[in-house]
């Protein structure tokens, strides 16, 4: 299996292949509305809109399993984004990435990580940075601000 076999659902609950992606820099994100690492929606939003021009998508999946920090529906938490933050990259449903209830997608990105591979998602914010090729090149802990890794964004694209 590879990336772009997963299929996950938007924010509003349609069902969405991620080989809508192929060929493109992708950074993949679990978020959340009510976290100390939430202002990194603006750098983010900066990220995406320097470079989607150039095949670069950002995919967001909020994520409550981190001290319930994603309240709400995923409606909600978009609305909430797109207010807030005025984001405009792809925001999916809110989804589980670690446990008995994590997503396919995201026990995938772990265990092909080759820099952390299969290590959990500590928390909110971690970002995953995959090539044109699918290849998940780097993952990003929380606390990595998203414009520090912006070289390797464009060295992909």
């Amino acid at each position: 299996m590879e990336l772009y076999d997963f299929k996950v659902n938007d924010y509003k609950g349609n069902e969405v292949s991620l080989e809508k992606y192929k060929g493109k820099v992708l950074l993949i994100v679990n978020t959340a509305t009510k976290c100390g690492f939430t202002p990194q929606y603006d750098a983010l939003e900066a990220l995406y809109a320097k470079y989607k021009e150039q095949g670069f998508e950002i995919l967001d999946f909020p994520c409550n399993q981190f001290f319930r920090q994603a309240p709400g529906t995923s409606e909600e938490i978009h609305q909430a984004c797109v207010l807030r933050f005025m984001i405009a990259f792809d925001q999916f449903e809110k989804i589980d990435v670690n446990g008995k209830n994590e997503h396919p997608l995201y026990r995938y990105l772990k265990d092909n990580c080759e820099v952390s591979k299969g290590k959990n998602i500590k928390w909110n914010f971690t970002k995953f940075l995959v090539n044109r090729e699918g290849k998940i090149v780097n993952r990003f802990g929380p606390s990595v601000k998203p414009e520090s890794f912006e070289e390797d964004i464009k060295a992909l694209l």
